[in-house]
């Protein structure tokens, strides 16, 4: 018998998605003690930013996507990625409109949390939301994110929300 025999997929999900954000939390502590703020963000969003074209090529294979290239194939690989990476743990609605634009809103924000408790939210940079952008830049989608803050919305405004507009070349969306 194999000793991960007896749990179920979800279960398993979890947990690995928990560790990885324990890990990533873990790793922005020790930054933020060693380097600095700063240096802690700069670092962060590197890191972010260097794992979303890997990320990307691993999640479009899981999903069976060979290219986005509409608006309906991203909708499919963001919504299969958030399945994927997405905890039990985090709350957040992802609302498409009929333009195709996409409203994100955080309830409760785990980064928020967990910066805040270690005491740096005031020059904290969101790395949720980057890692989001990499993904679509990872991808060659162009779009606009508004707002473009990269501070955390939700320790400066009380609340977290993006309108994210994507634009696809007539000749990929299919048009004449």
């Amino acid at each position: 018998m194999n000793a991960v025999d007896g749990i179920d997929k979800e279960e398993l999900k979890q947990l690995l998605v928990r560790c990885w954000m324990t890990h990533d939390a873990m790793w922005f502590a020790n930054a933020l003690k060693e380097v600095g703020i700063e240096t802690a963000n700069r670092l962060n969003l590197g890191a972010i930013r260097s794992l979303a074209p890997i990320e990307v090529r691993r999640i479009l294979r899981a999903l069976g996507i060979d290219e986005v290239e509409d608006p309906d194939r991203l909708k499919l690989f963001l919504e299969g990625t958030m399945q994927l990476v997405g905890g039990d743990f985090m709350a957040f609605e992802w609302n498409w409109r009929h333009d195709g634009s996409l409203r994100v809103d955080v309830e409760r924000c785990f980064a928020h949390e967990g910066i805040t408790r270690l005491g740096a939210i005031e020059q904290y940079q969101c790395g949720i939301f980057e890692r989001i952008c990499a993904w679509l830049d990872a991808l060659g989608i162009d779009y606009d994110i508004a707002p473009a803050e990269k501070r955390c919305m939700m320790h400066f405004e009380g609340r977290c929300h993006r309108d994210l507009r994507f634009r696809f070349d007539a000749r990929a969306s299919g048009a004449p």
